[in-house]
C-alpha cells in the first residue's frame, strides 16, 4: 500500500535499478497513492533551449534561454512546468510551498515572454516527459531497494549542478555514495 508522507520527495535510482531511463536519476515525487506514482526526472538537462523546440503561433517576440529538461521516459511529446514561484491564474498542481507544475501552454508563453528572470534554471524549468507507475509498481521497487528516498529540498534541486544532484542528494543523509553497491535490503 502507498505511503502518501513519501510526496513529496526525491527518488534517487540505485545500482540495482534495472532501467536505462533511470542510471543515477533523480526524480521528484509529486504524486503516490494506491493508484500509482507520477515523478519527474530533475537532473537531466537536454542539450537545447526552448525556442529551437517549441513553435509558436503568433512567434514570441524574442528568443529564450530557457532549458530543457528531460522529465521521463513516458510521453516525452508532452512539456510540463517546474516553477518555484505560483503562477497566477494557473490551476497547476502545488507540489509543495514553492514548488509547483503545470502543463499550461499559455503559462509557457507568458515565461517565455515575460521577465527574462523567470527562465533562468533557478526559476523555471520544461520537463519533457514523466515518469509514471502504475498501481503497486512503486511499492515493489522501493521492497527491492531500487530506490532511496530523500526528503525534498527545492534549494538542492534547483541550486546544485545537475551532474553533482544524485551525489548531493545521498549526502544529505549522512551516506557516502562509493558505500552503495548493488544488493537487496532497505537503503
Amino acid at each position: 500500500m502507498s505511503d502518501q508522507s513519501l510526496t513529496p520527495s526525491l527518488l534517487l535510482a540505485m545500482p540495482q535499478l534495472d532501467d536505462a531511463n533511470f542510471s543515477r536519476a533523480v526524480v521528484l515525487l509529486c504524486k503516490y497513492s494506491d493508484e500509482g506514482a507520477l515523478g519527474f526526472i530533475v537532473n537531466r538537462p537536454i542539450d537545447t533551449v526552448t525556442s529551437r523546440m517549441v513553435v509558436f503561433d503568433p512567434p514570441l517576440r524574442s528568443e529564450t534561454s530557457l532549458t530543457i529538461w528531460e522529465g521521463g521516459p513516458v510521453s516525452q511529446e508532452r512539456g510540463w512546468l517546474l516553477c518555484r514561484v505560483r503562477p497566477e491564474g494557473d490551476d497547476g498542481l502545488t507540489i509543495c510551498e514553492g514548488l509547483y507544475m503545470s502543463s499550461s501552454q499559455a503559462l509557457l508563453r507568458q515565461i517565455l515572454d515575460g521577465d527574462s528572470r523567470e527562465t533562468e534554471p533557478d526559476r523555471s524549468r520544461l520537463l519533457l516527459g514523466y515518469a509514471g507507475w502504475g498501481p503497486g509498481q512503486l511499492d515493489r521497487e522501493l521492497a527491492a531497494s531500487a530506490w532511496l528516498t530523500v526528503p525534498l529540498d527545492v534549494k538542492l534541486v534547483f541550486d546544485t549542478p545537475p551532474e553533482e544532484l544524485w551525489e548531493k542528494a545521498i549526502r544529505t543523509l549522512g551516506v557516502d555514495p562509493a558505500a552503495i553497491a548493488p544488493a537487496p535490503g532497505v537503503h
